[in-house]
């Protein structure tokens, strides 16, 4: 059990320690389910005198503090995973530079993380193996176990295993000996912690010394060859809605203490093998792409939670704490296609989240004298906006963060979220249930503001596109025309619900208010939005008045270590051509039909050279981009670029967590970009185009109630398809045409 998967793609490991790089390591081997993450920090040589306790993260635990603004953060729970060792009646603490043989491995096939070394007190020395995991199979539990082998030294040592680390923001309820309660002091939320410790010695249980609330000790003496083990389960509970957080807690606990360590360890591999079924990305010839993708997947299919759809992913997942937990429009563009794909009630629980989120929607629009919905940039648990209101610029300058105002393409970014989601799984219900109205009343938010002026064009002004570098512009052509697209989305939508469930677009239309001259209206606005393309040179402008300011040769610029608008300075950056991250191309990315003929590589061409990538999120889109142009060099760079983010000690520290939309955009780099994967109607398109060196890309995907199975063969230039459910369709690849049915693999030249 304590030995990590053999294949290294499957694995990361480190040795030693280096104290510039240790909160990277506990962002990369953090392991989460959804529900409840663990940053990767070493599981027993700890002590206070040298490291923190291990953040723990429970989905949904959001409150109001004095820091960011006023606005609601993700709060850290509880360390449940804390251990201290007394050798001689002194702690043992050793300095982790002392300890060379530490090595950790992040088992992502099994979803664990292993840790081994040897540790030294005096006369004594241990081998000392830890495991710890939270469980996929029963999302409250967690499990830690900790293998302590005596190789040398007769010595009275005791352990003790407590819950260290509580938030100042959790106020305590109750304290009993196998549970322990919190409430969040403004938002009233519940927290719950149960947990159940044990010891053997050789075999043999060994009961406590002491005991108190969560808290349990043992002492005993030491002697070379002996084995002690250490087992604690626990589980963690948020109240949802009027649910009761302690009982939650207590029946998980009664349900894994039944099942045993051993079982909840063999439910949760079975879980992830479920999962890897569906998800798994196999490449031959490059092992670091293919170590890349297995870590994308791991990080992807630990960050969802189809079973609660009150909470979402925040831009660092589970991970750790940079933006407060919020999430942003990275969830509908930049993961929402992997769950789309490979867990579709994944992606309806975080789609649901945006559901229950429509009135905060529509608050926030009226408040800015708008109709319809206008989604919070940042939101929380409740939908609301939570962006703060400023923030501390290098120079301890205050800065006031205008995105939650004016970067206002989120709603269309939802209602993107929406289409690609019902489009991929024909899941009718949820459209007739939830999406219609979201696709409704974000349209209705784009009619209202797309304003008629006296040029008889509808322009959208004062607003923040992706390129963030870039504030108050008018006419951000990704904005407008995302903005055209959700209406004419929704207008199909109101054609659909007409034709096919009449009753309840009768029932919907007439609580919306929405009649046919207001369907009329949003034609009409759709058909005059201003996009800001010139089919004279094929480029669509950003933003108006883009052509007119400075060009900055970035090439100049290259082997920067800091963002350009730190190079710059803010208000060059504005009066420039430099630009933060796709925003033409993320609109070529997400709707490539609206660039006619050769426009798109035209835009490609003209863009690609004055981004500065000050996003995680650029690398992955241009990425996208440059694979389906068939600029495959540049698009496997850009893929690597993508996953050094992470992966790579080359730069900063990414202490506060994993960039999980950079990650879900490794993921259609691959399947939408090299492997050239698409779909209209009912039909699937495959226009491979493998970098150099891959010589087999092999990978699942679900539509429309469909699975199916592909491998792409480079050095034969040959790919094989496979219907492994669901009815059979056409398999479109170059210019002919197959039939693919259930049972009968296709194979093709491409």
């Amino acid at each position: 059990m304590f030995a990590p998967f053999p294949d290294p793609t499957w694995r990361l490991s480190e040795s030693g320690y280096d104290p510039l790089r240790e909160s990277s390591r506990e962002t990369r081997f953090a392991i989460s389910n959804g529900h409840l993450g663990v940053r990767g920090e070493r599981a027993f040589t700890r002590g206070r005198l040298w490291v923190t306790p291990a953040r723990t993260y429970v989905a949904g635990l959001f409150d109001r503090t004095g820091e960011a603004g006023g606005v609601p953060v993700l709060l850290p729970a509880a360390d449940w995973l804390q251990v201290q060792v007394h050798v001689a009646g002194v702690r043992f603490v050793e300095e982790p530079a002392d300890v060379p043989s530490h090595t950790m491995d992040l088992d992502m096939r099994r979803g664990l993380v292993l840790s081994d070394c040897i540790h030294g007190a005096g006369a004594l020395r241990m081998r000392v193996r830890t495991l710890r995991l939270v469980s996929l199979s029963d999302r409250e539990v967690g499990l830690q176990l900790i293998r302590m082998d005596v190789l040398e030294g007769e010595e009275a040592i005791a352990l003790e295993a407590s819950l260290e680390g509580v938030n100042h923001d959790l106020t305590p309820q109750s304290a009993l000996p196998d549970l322990m309660t919190w409430r969040t002091r403004r938002s009233g939320i519940a927290l719950a912690i149960a947990a159940a410790a044990s010891l053997k010695i050789d075999g043999e249980a060994s009961p406590p010394s002491q005991a108190g609330p969560l808290r349990s000790s043992w002492a005993w003496a030491t002697r070379p060859g002996q084995v002690v083990e250490f087992e604690r389960i626990v589980s963690v509970a948020r109240s949802r809605g009027d649910g009761d957080a302690a009982t939650t807690a207590r029946s998980a606990l009664r349900r894994a203490r039944d099942r045993g360590a051993a079982g909840v360890a063999a439910d949760h591999e079975a879980s992830w093998s479920q999962r890897w079924a569906c998800s798994a990305v196999e490449v031959d010839g490059d092992a670091d792409a293919q170590r890349a993708l297995r870590f994308a997947a791991y990080h992807l299919n630990s960050a969802a939670n189809p079973a609660d759809d009150r909470v979402s992913i925040g831009a660092r997942a589970l991970t750790g704490g940079d933006y407060g937990g919020h999430v942003f429009w990275d969830t509908e563009i930049f993961l929402l296609p992997f769950y789309c794909h490979t867990w579709p009630e994944a992606a309806r629980a975080l789609l649901m989240y945006r559901f229950h989120g429509l009135d905060a929607a529509r608050a926030k629009a009226a408040s800015l004298g708008w109709t319809g919905a206008l989604y919070a940039w940042e939101s929380a648990g409740d939908g609301e906006e939570a962006t703060p209101p400023y923030a501390i610029a290098p120079d301890r300058h205050v800065l006031g963060i205008l995105t939650g105002v004016r970067e206002q393409h989120i709603s269309a970014d939802v209602a993107y979220g929406v289409w690609r989601y019902w489009s991929t799984t024909g899941d009718d219900e949820f459209l007739r249930e939830a999406g219609a109205e979201i696709l409704f009343e974000t349209a209705r938010f784009w009619a209202a503001r797309a304003v008629l002026e006296p040029d008889g064009r509808r322009h959208v002004r004062g607003v923040i596109g992706p390129d963030e570098y870039h504030e108050t512009i008018d006419d951000n052509a990704f904005t407008n025309v995302m903005g055209q697209w959700n209406i004419h989305a929704a207008l199909q939508t109101a054609d659909l619900l007409r034709r096919k469930w009449p009753r309840r677009w009768s029932e919907l239309s007439g609580r919306l208010g929405l009649d046919e001259p207001e369907l009329l209206r949003w034609r009409e606005t759709a058909d005059a939005i201003v996009t800001g393309y010139d089919p004279k040179t094929g480029l669509f402008e950003q933003f108006a008045g883009f052509f007119e300011l400075e060009p900055i040769d970035l090439s100049r610029y290259v082997g920067r270590s800091v963002p350009m608008d730190v190079v710059l300075g803010r208000e060059r950056t504005r009066r420039s051509q430099v630009i933060k991250q796709a925003d033409v191309l993320a609109l070529l990315a997400l709707l490539p039909d609206t660039f006619p003929g050769d426009a798109g590589k035209r835009n490609f061409l003209y863009y690609e050279p004055r981004c500065g990538h000050g996003s995680s999120l650029s690398p992955p889109l241009h990425a996208l981009v440059a694979a389906r142009l068939g600029e495959t060099d540049k698009a496997l760079d850009y893929f690597r670029r993508t996953a050094a983010i992470d992966l790579s000690d080359a730069a900063a520290a990414i202490g506060g967590g994993v960039h999980i939309g950079a990650l879900g955009g490794l993921w259609m780099t691959v399947i939408f970009g090299f492997a050239g994967v698409a779909f209209d109607d009912d039909e699937i398109i495959l226009s491979p185009r493998l970098p150099a060196g891959w010589t087999r890309l092999a990978f699942s995907l679900l539509w429309q109630g469909r699975q199916i199975r592909c491998e792409i063969r480079q050095t034969a230039q040959r790919l094989t398809l496979a219907l492994d459910s669901g009815s059979s369709t056409t398999v479109r690849i170059g210019v002919k045409r197959y039939p693919l049915h259930p049972g009968l693999p296709l194979e093709a030249a491409y």
